[in-house]
């Protein structure tokens, strides 16, 4: 389809002036009756050696794996120390296995992953001293196994305490 040049020359202004291929797409339409699919839009403008001007970058809030910026970060560790009201620098590296948990519940990374169909494993201590294994299935799935006592359903409290714990620890890898 070819255009006059009056509309030639409106389509260049509403790219010039910013306006994306469904705004010209609809442009058209409603201002000369010019029904075209986007595709043959995209098509004009490159006929016609025009550039889109690139919109403002916004925030993707459907896609949450892209947190906040660097610097507004902090680590499920520097959180939890300044609940605790540690300093940020307080039990790191060295001090990180001389500090046990203060909930009591040990967490720890096997170096290998050798159970199928997981993404990591290791091994945890509750404060009762029930232990058992514990893996993240490929779908991100904690689950415990081989637990040393048939039957045993942490409390509450130390259920949390292992996520944490096991967050931290998968964290610092």
């Amino acid at each position: 389809m070819t255009l006059t040049p009056e509309q030639t020359k409106a389509v260049s202004e509403w790219i010039a002036a910013g306006d994306s291929l469904y705004a010209v797409q609809k442009k058209l339409l409603e201002q000369f009756k010019v029904s075209m699919t986007y595709m043959d839009v995209r098509f004009l403008v490159d006929d016609l050696n025009l550039l889109l001007k690139d919109p403002k970058p916004t925030a993707d809030a459907s896609d949450v794996s892209k947190g906040p910026p660097a610097a507004e970060k902090k680590s499920f560790i520097d959180k939890a120390k300044e609940k605790l009201g540690l300093a940020p620098g307080a039990g790191d590296a060295d001090d990180a296995d001389a500090m046990p948990p203060a909930s009591g519940v040990r967490v720890t990374v096997d170096k290998v992953t050798l159970l199928p169909n997981a993404m990591a494993s290791g091994t945890v201590a509750f404060p009762d001293g029930v232990t058992g294994k514990w893996m993240v299935d490929q779908q991100g799935r904690p689950g415990i196994t081989e637990v040393s006592k048939p039957g045993y359903r942490p409390s509450p409290a130390d259920a949390q305490a292992f996520m944490q714990e096991l967050s931290a620890a998968l964290q610092g890898m």
